[in-house]
């Protein structure tokens, strides 16, 4: 028998804390019905007996305070909501308990942005990290010393799972059944739950949004040429000298400024226009390839799938309905 706690955050995600609850009870009942033992023994644990959610819509009683949690196998920190630094305070009286669980032997999983929580702990410093794409800059900003990993769906070190943003969870509740049963449980239950059980990448729904939230000035304003000029084709050696600013000295203050290298950071903005533009109207691949100032085939699909995880026809026919 597995212990399972599902720590109860102080404006958790409602759904966040109800879906591991349920699939751990589904998996239960699997098992049952095909003549083995239930595996899982899940409890909501929190710093209070009841926790109001999302301004007392929602009330969640839980099953035991952390102190009385002697011993767990599994901890779920669901999704966090509202501001995150906030969130953190209100929360920061559970980190020294999932600390210790960890270190007497418990493995911890986070959902989306409950990875601030985990990161919080200090348990994943120098290790590798999921979250929500949409708060990645932010979470960079926070935890330098962790490795996130962009567009990640699930990521494993040490007895520590991230999942990537919003209903990416799923999935790691998917890998986690898998791993402590067998795969055949886990298909089941990704049948029963109508979930793709190896998707692995949340990059076909990230939008780039260019991290602007610093202090270097004249890479702001690259950037801002970048993003107005994306349908001409620009160099690196142009930039630096449009700005006059050696070429080594740009590459580097872009770098830290943005978390992009000035190839990424233009490439990105392309896709960007280019995914746009599939989902909107009608061109076709090499109509939006020169749109957005590719020439060459070959490396506008090498590229586009790079960063998506779909070809350009791929994403079009997912995304616009009315092409496809």
């Amino acid at each position: 028998m597995k212990n399972v706690s599902i720590l109860v955050p102080e404006t958790a995600v409602i759904e966040a804390v109800a879906d591991p609850h349920y699939m751990c009870k589904a998996v239960n009942q699997f098992l049952e019905a095909s003549g083995k033992q239930a595996l899982f023994n899940v409890e909501l644990v929190g710093l209070s007996r009841e926790i109001r959610l999302e301004n007392s819509l929602f009330s969640v009683h839980t099953d035991k305070l952390l102190n009385e949690v002697k011993k767990t196998d599994l901890i779920f920190i669901p999704a966090i909501s509202g501001d995150i630094k906030t969130a953190l305070e209100l929360n920061k009286e559970a980190l020294p308990w999932i600390v210790d669980q960890y270190n007497n032997g418990a493995e911890v999983a986070s959902l989306c942005i409950g990875a601030f929580v985990l990161a919080s702990t200090g348990l994943l410093e120098g290790k590798k990290c999921s979250t929500h794409w949409l708060h990645s800059g932010l979470f960079r900003t926070m935890f330098p010393g962790v490795e996130l990993v962009d567009g990640s769906i699930i990521t494993e070190e040490q007895g520590l799972y991230s999942s990537g943003g919003a209903n990416s969870y799923w999935n790691l509740l998917l890998y986690l059944v898998e791993k402590y049963t067998d795969r055949d449980t886990a298909i089941l239950a990704s049948k029963y739950f109508a979930i793709d059980i190896d998707r692995d990448s949340q990059s076909a729904f990230m939008m780039f949004e260019g991290q602007k939230d610093h202090s270097d000035d004249e890479i702001r304003k690259a950037q801002e040429f970048i993003e107005a000029n994306y349908m001409e084709k620009m160099t690196v050696d142009t930039l630096a000298d449009m700005f006059n600013i050696g070429r080594r000295s740009f590459e580097r203050r872009f770098k830290k400024a943005t978390d992009n290298t000035v190839v990424e950071y233009i490439q990105r903005v392309k896709i960007e226009a280019a995914k746009r533009s599939f989902e909107s109207s009608l061109k076709n691949v090499n109509e939006v390839m020169f749109d957005v100032g590719y020439t060459d085939t070959k490396a506008f699909r090498t590229i586009f799938k790079k960063i998506t995880g779909l070809t350009p026809v791929e994403y079009r026919n997912r995304y616009n309905k009315q092409a496809a």
